[in-house]
């Protein structure tokens, strides 16, 4: 049993990650966490901090040195190198703070199906597909999730994926995270198999990749709403990542054991009761809200003004792509009109003293700030104050779906796509620059998730469906 681990770690760590490794332009990981030794100055910039002690400024300048922001304001001088952001928006980098990463290869393999009943999430993705991927799927579904994320602006994420099938799998997902030089929460959850070894891995994992947690990849548990699982996570010093879809009861429990605490992350929170949202609420927990996907998959009704109601400032996340885009923009948007769908109803209705409507800095800070409490690491990002890291994203305003630039949080929400992502920051590390990923070998990384998505049909007895419906029959 050791020799076939030692193995099929070695192959993890030579064949597809070395694959990878070259894909992304081989540099030492060190490189990839700090960005140190380096001093950058972004000139003349639309600066939106997030920060509210700080403000905006119609133009100014944004110094970084090695990983840290050490100055914004106008008319910086230093002896850096100089980075034109005229016509771009500087902002911070958004933050997913859910995501299945692991499914990447399987991207929109389901845009027509529900969470639950047959030719469904829970009967295909989770029960039939999710059990046929290697180690190497996991891997390469990783860093193309992430790469992909760092296109779109997304500078952290919470990587909530479901394939620990075996302590290998999840190596392998923390390889793929560690070679796209992401900033991320893993979030370790389940798998499937005789070879699981959720939750109690966690320790190994802590010790074998989470011994400091001044790093880009920290740690997090994973799951449901279980309380040994929640004390094994902190007795290992982890915070909890959890899906509630409906299970009031289950928080109504360990709200009233005195379970529940600031170190948790509830993602979804629909169809939950009163009860169940006080005690999120009381004990300082965080909500992470799915708003596309939720609305598409059949989750429940996206409880945005819920968590207002009760005082919780939601993050935002992306969840699946099997189902839907994993950028910011497309869950902005949702947020920002669903929400004002179903108050502009109610107003229309006749109803009074409705709820002010979300704002588009309303969403910015959802899907900025907001998401870095959620990540617990608003004390590094989630705005562009001086002394956090420096994850920084500069979007286009001089391009034809945006120009002329009249509102900077209302282009960023209500107009822009990933197109606009002109240059991303991690960690004072330059990862995109002119609109592409620097030092990524994009022909090379298709062929590989291509053969992997391949792989993984054929070993769950699927074909690839081109053109018909996943889920509906006779469309």
């Amino acid at each position: 049993m050791h020799k076939q681990r030692t193995s099929r770690r070695e192959f993890v760590k030579s064949s597809a990650v070395g694959l990878v490794a070259a894909a992304v332009g081989g540099e030492p990981q060190s490189v990839v966490r700090s960005g140190r030794g380096n001093r950058t100055l972004l000139k003349g910039g639309i600066v939106l901090t997030l920060d509210r002690n700080i403000g905006d400024f119609e133009n100014a300048d944004v110094l970084i040195e090695g990983k840290k922001i050490i100055a914004v304001q106008p008319n910086l001088k230093a002896d850096a190198q100089v980075i034109d952001a005229s016509g771009m928006i500087v902002m911070p980098g958004f933050i997913d703070t859910h995501h299945h990463q692991y499914e990447t290869v399987l991207r929109s393999i389901l845009a027509d199906g529900l969470l639950t009943g047959p030719k469904s999430y829970n009967s295909e993705i989770q029960a039939i597909l999710t059990p046929a991927y290697r180690p190497e799927d996991a891997q390469i579904s990783e860093l193309v999730a992430s790469l992909s994320q760092i296109n779109a602006g997304v500078t952290t994420g919470v990587d909530t994926s479901q394939v620990s099938h075996t302590p290998e799998h999840t190596d392998a997902c923390i390889d793929g995270l560690a070679k796209a030089g992401r900033r991320t929460l893993f979030a370790y959850s389940q798998g499937v198999g005789p070879g699981v070894k959720y939750p109690q891995d966690i320790r190994r994992l802590r010790t074998q990749y989470f011994s400091s947690d001044d790093q880009l990849l920290t740690l997090a548990m994973g799951g449901g709403p279980d309380a040994n699982v929640w004390r094994l996570a902190r007795e290992v010093g982890a915070p909890i990542v959890n899906h509630i879809v409906g299970n009031a009861a289950a928080l109504e429990q360990l709200g009233a054991a005195k379970m529940m605490g600031p170190d948790n992350e509830y993602i979804h929170c629909v169809r939950l009761t009163e009860a169940a949202w006080k005690f999120i609420a009381d004990t300082g927990g965080k909500v992470s809200i799915a708003t596309a996907i939720e609305m598409q998959m059949r989750h429940g009704m996206p409880p945005i003004q819920t968590a207002l109601d009760h005082g919780v400032r939601p993050s935002l996340s992306v969840d699946v792509e099997t189902n839907m885009a994993a950028d910011m923009f497309t869950v902005m948007r949702a947020t920002f009109t669903l929400h004002r769908t179903l108050l502009n109803e109610r107003a229309l209705a006749g109803e009074q003293n409705i709820p002010p409507l979300l704002s588009c800095r309303q969403v910015l800070e959802m899907a900025t700030i907001n998401g870095a409490r959620d990540s617990h690491l608003d004390h590094k990002v989630g705005t562009l104050t001086p002394g956090k890291e420096a994850d920084i994203i500069m979007l286009r305003t001089d391009v034809i779906n945006v120009t002329p630039l009249n509102n900077a949080p209302g282009a960023v929400v209500t107009l822009m796509d990933t197109s606009n992502v002109d240059t991303v920051f991690i960690a004072g590390k330059l990862m995109k620059r002119g609109g592409k990923l620097l030092g990524v070998d994009l022909p090379r990384i298709r062929r590989t998730v291509e053969a992997s998505r391949d792989t993984v049909l054929t070993r769950a007895g699927y074909t690839r469906n081109l053109f018909g419906s996943c889920c509906m029959p006779g469309s």
